[in-house]
């Protein structure tokens, strides 16, 4: 038996190729993260991995979208998105596979 707590996690990132984790794994990553009203998370894609966003509670909004409880959203690799916290909203989140520095920041031109 494993035992953890995502306050000792990086970013709610609990399962994954990266430390601290419960399960070191290169085929997926897997993290709860919480947000408050108003948090946002910068532009960005991944190259090679897809990543699955559930919504467990409350809304945001990504890709231009408003996102609620139990909305799933999917990015391919290539996709890109931003995030924010329409009201506190709770995250389920899972990448695969577990890529190390496969998350790169967009620069919008202004």
């Amino acid at each position: 038996m494993k035992l953890g707590n995502l306050s000792e996690m990086i970013g709610g990132w609990f399962i994954g190729d990266f430390e601290p984790s419960l399960i070191k794994n290169k085929d997926f990553e897997a993290s709860v993260k919480y947000y408050k009203k108003g948090d946002e998370e910068s532009k960005h894609m991944h190259k090679v991995a897809t990543e699955i966003t559930v919504i467990e509670s409350g809304k945001a909004i990504m890709k231009d979208k408003t996102l609620k409880k139990g909305d799933i959203i999917v990015l391919e690799p290539g996709d890109s998105t931003s995030f924010l916290a329409l009201e506190d909203t709770t995250t389920f989140v899972i990448k695969f596979p577990s890529v190390k520095n496969d998350k790169y920041i967009i620069k919008d031109n202004a």
